[in-house]
This record gives structure tokens, C-alpha cells and sequence, in this order.
């Protein structure tokens, strides 16, 4: 709730030219980037995330208000790597070439970030999404928090000058506050360490990697494309085998095929949220972690 008066009044704020108007107007294509833009910017920005809590990123349809929040902006924070390229139509249509690529106001987060499953794919009209530019849920792994927020701080700092020593202090409290969480996060998940896991979707390499947790397969045939029932009868086989006992889905996800492959395994169903506000308590960035490692802990107890 919290989380959606939030993103109520930002949305007001943005649309009233009166608001707030000595606070720098960022935009950001997700709620993630919407976070962080704040962990630095502090009560200097007043941040709006262009697509809503709890909505797949990859398949939003932008809505004609959001070319006015883009005209008001003073900053532009996108993920990149082909996971929001709907809004490179957006800012065609706002004509504000400072938040556009190459801009002094343009931030893509994903620069310098070390890319996971990058390699060349073809796109058809039945391959979805096909992350061909590498995997795009980088911001997963929270040590890549620290690339993150270094982007948005070098742009907030050409932007906003006079207040380059705050944003760097917020940031540098916010990566202190988040590396103590990290290790707590760590020994809670090391009981998780090489247990085999199943997904719906491809977002969890990342998070994956830095937890050590080995996620051996996909419920997806491809991103964004539903699975056949062959492939099902594969994943339960490859489940049985390797005695894999936990299926992961994000809330916006069907339930059918998962609850449908854990019955069969034997496994249990752990919901998690992908970005910030996805879940009830996930209402900022550390607390998304807060509220996955929970979930997983748990489910090692029930193993």
C-alpha cells in the first residue's frame, strides 16, 4: 500500500508543474531503477517509474501519458539491454534529445554491468523475448547495485551540480546499509547452495549467481513463450532426476503450469517478486531482497 501512494503522488507531482518544483523530475522505465534513482538522489529527486508495481517490464504498453511525464523529466534512468526498447518510441514522440540516447540527461543503467548470457539470437514471431543482448535482471544481484547507482550518480552530478557531495553521500550510506544486508542475506541462503531449482521465467541468473543457487531449467520453452505439454513432461522428469524440490514463480506469472509441475515433482511453489513492489513488503530495493530470501529460507526449512 505504501508502495502505491508512492507512485500515486509521484505521478501527481509530475503532472503539476507547481509541485515540488526545486526537486530534480526524474523518470525510470522500472520500479527497481525507481528505488535506486532515490537511494542517491534522497529528497533532492522526485521519482516516477513509468511502468506500474507488479507488471512485466518487458510487455508494458505505454500509455499516452507517459510522453508528458518524459517532457517534464530532467532525467531519463532505463535498464537497457532490450528489456524496455518501447521507450525509445516514447522519447521520439517527447522530442527532448538531453534524456535521450547520447544525452547528458540519458542514463542506462546496464553500462559497465557484466553481462550474463550474452550472446546472439534471432527473433521470430514465436521467440518472445529473447534477451539477445544478454540477460536484462542484472539488478538482481545487489552487488550490481553499486554499478547502478554510479550511473545515476554521475548524471544526477552533470545535472544538478550544486548538489554532487549530498547525492554521493546518500549513495555511499545507501551501499554501506546494503552490504551489511548482503551477508546476512548470504548465511541465510547457504543452506540453498547447489539445491536444484526450477523457474518460470529466465529472470534469475543473476541472483542466482550471487547466491550460489543452481537453477536447472525453465518452465518457459523461451521468454515469454508458454510451454508445450512435452516440455512440462521434461522439466517433471528432469525434477524427479535431479531431485529438484522448488518451483520459483513471480506473481504476475501463471499459476496453472507451475502448480501443474510441482504436483507432479513433488515440489513446493515459492513466489517471488522480480522488482520492487511485486510482493507485499518489497517496497524498496533492499527490502526485495528481504522479502525473497525469507521465502527461500523458508523453503529450505520445508525441503
Amino acid at each position: 500500500m505504501a508502495l502505491r501512494i508512492a507512485f500515486i503522488i509521484a505521478l501527481f507531482a509530475l503532472a503539476s508543474p507547481g509541485f515540488a518544483q526545486d526537486r530534480v523530475q526524474v523518470v525510470t522505465t522500472t520500479t527497481d531503477l525507481r528505488s535506486l534513482t532515490e537511494a542517491v538522489g534522497g529528497d533532492r529527486v522526485l521519482a516516477v517509474s513509468l511502468v506500474p508495481p507488479n507488471m512485466d517490464a518487458e510487455d508494458y504498453q505505454p500509455k499516452p501519458q507517459d510522453v508528458l511525464r518524459l517532457k517534464q523529466a530532467r532525467l531519463l534512468v532505463r535498464v537497457g539491454l532490450d528489456y524496455d526498447l518501447w521507450v525509445d518510441r516514447l522519447l521520439a514522440q517527447a522530442g527532448r534529445p538531453e534524456i535521450s540516447r547520447g544525452g547528458p540527461a540519458y542514463v542506462d543503467a546496464s553500462f559497465a554491468i557484466s553481462v550474463l548470457e550474452l550472446r546472439g539470437m534471432s527473433v521470430g514471431p514465436s521467440d518472445g523475448h529473447a534477451h539477445g543482448s544478454g540477460n536484462p535482471h542484472y539488478w538482481l544481484d545487489p552487488k550490481n547495485a553499486e554499478t547502478i547507482t554510479a550511473n545515476i550518480l554521475e548524471a544526477l552530478g552533470r545535472i544538478d551540480p550544486a548538489n554532487a557531495a549530498t547525492y554521493e553521500a546518500n549513495r555511499q550510506a545507501f551501499l554501506t546499509r546494503l552490504n551489511t544486508k548482503l551477508a546476512e542475506w548470504e548465511s541465510r541462503l547457504s543452506a540453498l547452495k547447489t539445491v536444484p531449482i526450477v523457474a518460470y521465467h529466465n529472470s534469475w541468473p543473476y541472483f542466482a549467481r550471487r547466491f550460489r543457487l543452481d537453477v536447472i531449467g525453465f518452465i518457459e520453452t523461451k521468454p515469454g513463450v508458454p510451454p508445450s505439454p512435452s516440455h512440462l513432461a521434461g522439466i517433471v522428469r528432469e525434477m524427479r532426476a535431479r531431485g529438484a524440490r522448488i518451483v520459483v514463480r513471480e506473481p504476475h506469472e501463471p499459476e496453472r503450469d507451475v502448480a501443474f509441475v510441482a504436483s507432479k515433482a513433488g515440489a513446493q511453489v515459492v513466489t517471488l517478486a522480480a522488482s520492487v513492489g511485486a510482493l507485499a513488503r518489497a517496497d524498496d530495493y533492499i527490502s526485495l531482497f528481504e522479502v525473497n530470501v525469507e521465502a527461500l529460507a523458508s523453503a529450505a526449512v520445508k525441503r
